[in-house]
């Protein structure tokens, strides 16, 4: 498992945020307390010290990160305030290198080749293993309560990455932002 520590990891990073790009999409879940009324919130800010900046400066990532979530939250009616906010946002990334196996049987040719499409082979024949790396990103993004210091709601996006979205992560950033947004329950009235 990898974290966000210093600025050359936040470029490998930035891949996460590209989940909007995987072929079948990003696995989006959100959670929400349910003693939460969104709507009643009119206000957001961000925290001082954010997760993505655990080297203690503020990252490429995180600035992407916020002008996401400031448009998507300002699109559903919520105002930015930094002094006195009544959602706090904050942000987790985390990167895995994955591995994942697969077995076939071998294609039917030389000896055997005579029996393809009549019968199985006997278990002891030979099998195709193809081994496939790849890295799988969780991206987080949580609203607090200003007032109780309560999470009230949550969104996460799970995905694998690409070396491709890691080339171009500002539009992977906002894709996979506004996905995780995109059933935000009861916002304030605009």
């Amino acid at each position: 498992m990898q974290y966000l520590r210093s600025a050359g990891s936040a470029v490998v990073l930035a891949g996460v945020l590209g989940l909007a790009s995987c072929a079948t999409g990003p696995d989006i879940r959100v959670d929400k307390d349910p003693s939460a009324d969104m709507a009643s919130y009119k206000t957001f800010g961000f925290f001082d010290a954010l997760a993505t900046d655990r080297a203690q400066y503020s990252t490429i990532i995180t600035s992407r990160l916020k002008q996401a979530t400031r448009t998507q939250l300002e699109a559903k009616g919520y105002r930015y305030e930094e002094s006195n906010p009544d959602l706090k946002v904050n942000f987790y990334v985390k990167v895995q290198e994955k591995q994942e196996i697969q077995s076939t049987p071998a294609a039917p040719v030389g000896f055997y080749g005579y029996r393809a499409g009549y019968y199985g082979a006997w278990a002891g024949y030979p099998q195709d293993i193809q081994t496939y790396n790849y890295r799988e990103g969780t991206l987080s993004i949580d609203l607090v309560d200003a007032k109780k210091d309560q999470l009230a709601w949550q969104g996460v996006a799970n995905g694998r990455i690409s070396d491709e979205m890691r080339k171009n992560p500002g539009p992977a950033i906002d894709a996979v932002v506004a996905q995780i947004f995109s059933n935000f329950p009861n916002p304030p009235a605009k």
